[in-house]
């Protein structure tokens, strides 16, 4: 995992070029704060405070959208985040032990993020694909009608 020192002035620059790029928005936190998010897999609060002293909004306000957003995440995660359904469907047909594969797996509990920071392991309440229960999600990519096996082949598609 890289390591980075936040008061390096190259990554302010980059974050204001970020925020030039949302400038005309009429509301450009939500945009700014997600490719932030993209760029650096979290968002670190010393780029909030300075998007805050940026946009000349409140740092509460900053810090409030980027922790309402459950696709935003104020603590480091891992290069890929892997979410595994819970729902009801999701349950009767296998979740915990989908769960239980991917912590055997990956080494990690619910929450956490490997030694190597490849990979974030949560549970979520709804994928919406029932049909193919029980199903994981990777980054944005949906993974249905899991089995032990078939999660270990789509994990190696990860490394």
């Amino acid at each position: 995992m890289e390591t980075i020192k936040w008061e390096d002035e190259h990554i302010f620059q980059e974050v204001d070029s970020i925020i030039e790029k949302y400038w005309e928005e009429k509301s450009p936190l939500l945009c700014v704060l997600q490719e932030i998010s993209l760029r650096w897999h979290y968002l670190p609060r010393p780029l909030m405070q300075h998007v805050a002293e940026k946009l000349d909004v409140p740092s509460s306000k900053v810090y409030g959208v980027a922790t309402f957003y459950s696709f935003l995440e104020t603590e480091p995660i891992g290069q890929h985040v892997v979410r595994v359904c819970e729902s009801a469907p999701c349950h009767v047909r296998g979740a915990m032990d989908v769960l239980s594969t991917l912590k055997r797996e990956l080494g990690i509990k619910e929450g956490e993020t490997t030694r190597d920071g490849k990979f974030t392991l949560e549970v979520t309440s709804c994928l919406g694909v029932c049909g193919v229960a029980p199903a994981m999600m990777i980054d944005q990519v949906t993974y249905g009608n899991l089995t032990p096996e078939r999660i270990r082949e789509v994990l190696t598609l990860y490394n």
